[in-house]
């Protein structure tokens, strides 16, 4: 698979912007993305899980996050994975873009960099998200995922737990975590025809 890591040139900008696995060096943009993912939740009035620093920079140690910046360093937007239930499951969570870089797909490159990171590293994988966005689940459904129930994702609780800080957390819980606001999208490697799907 191809490793999204040149420069990726918007039409409609001359800014070069460089999508790649985060590295130790992008650990000083951790509260950045933090605070952006906290205001982006309060201006959408819909479900975003908090970041914390900590939690962002722990995932950047792993190797398990991906980050857009410019040349000049500026942070442009973030993405990582979580893996459960010993890698039979791969949830991509944090989906973040700046405000003044979003709608020039940015998002979507971010999303196939971590599809085929996620690919690279747990082959075997069953790779899923949640999300209320419709932009997101239109990238998704370009990687190959497809809406499924809530039953057939992971269901361990440090992964529900990852909700609590949504304000849609509470119908959740109520729901016994079989529902919500979110849709599930799932990739099966099993399936035949999604190891043809290529990122290019």
């Amino acid at each position: 698979m191809k490793d999204i890591c040149e420069p990726a040139i918007d039409t409609r900008s001359t800014d070069p912007i460089i999508v790649r696995t985060a590295t130790v060096a992008d650990l000083r943009y951790a509260t950045e993305i933090s605070n952006e993912t906290a205001a982006s939740a309060k201006v959408r009035g819909t479900g975003i899980g908090i970041r914390t620093p900590q939690s962002i920079c722990h995932k950047i140690l792993e190797g398990n996050a991906v980050i857009a910046i410019t040349e000049e360093g500026k942070w442009i937007g973030y993405i990582y994975l979580e893996t459960y239930a010993e890698g039979e499951f791969i949830s991509h969570c944090g989906l973040i873009v700046s405000p003044s870089w979003r709608r020039k797909g940015i998002a979507t490159t971010m999303k196939k960099q971590l599809f085929e990171l996620s690919r690279s590293k747990y082959p075997n994988a069953k790779i899923f998200g949640i999300t209320t966005s419709l932009a997101t689940m239109k990238i998704n459904a370009k990687l190959g995922l497809s809406p499924v129930t809530f039953s057939e994702i992971t269901q361990e609780p440090s992964f529900w737990n990852k909700c609590q800080n949504c304000m849609n957390y509470p119908d959740l819980k109520k729901k016994e975590f079989k529902l919500c606001y979110c849709t599930a999208m799932l990739f099966d490697p099993a399936i035949p025809q999604n190891n043809l799907i290529t990122t290019n």
